[in-house]
């Protein structure tokens, strides 16, 4: 059976839903859709951690799913900006597991990661997977994957 690893970007899949729908990720329908093709090994999400109720229902129905949710500090600094970005510990992670899998699932639209996509093909023969929002992914993120699999309206609440 094929083993799967998946990386989900929360933040991005979050605002890219919103903004081009309207409306959020169902990520028990896409955990179900992956049972389908494989066995889930690994399944991570990266989100920020902000103390907020409704964040923590959230995060708790996705280890609820099967998802172990990793959670880094949102720092908002003096000048307004906020910080809380997981590009560097998704990578690592992908980067640690890709050779203990068959099929690495990014759910992700960030064009950071077409670089780490063509590294684990390269050094570990993966197949490489991107679910992300049409309109709102770079190209480059599309080009580096094996298959790139749209969100559209099937994959939302």
């Amino acid at each position: 059976m094929t083993k799967i690893a998946v990386f989900v970007d929360v933040q991005n899949i979050y605002y890219t839903t919103k903004q081009a729908y309207g409306r959020s990720f169902n990520y028990r329908k896409f955990w179900q859709q992956l049972q389908l093709r494989g066995d889930i090994s690994y399944a991570y999400a990266y989100a920020i951690d902000r103390k907020d109720d409704q964040q923590i229902k959230f995060q708790d129905a996705l280890r609820h799913i099967g998802f172990e949710v990793k959670l880094k500090p949102f720092i908002q600094r003096a000048d307004g900006s906020a910080k809380g970005d997981w590009d560097v510990g998704i990578t690592i992670d992908v980067l640690t597991l890709a050779a203990e899998v068959d099929t690495v699932v990014l759910l992700s639209g960030d064009g950071d990661f077409d670089l780490l996509l063509q590294a684990v093909y390269k050094q570990h023969g993966v197949d490489t997977v991107v679910y992300s929002v049409p309109g709102l992914t770079a190209q480059s993120l599309q080009q580096s994957c094996a298959l790139w699999r749209p969100i559209e309206t099937d994959l939302l609440l």
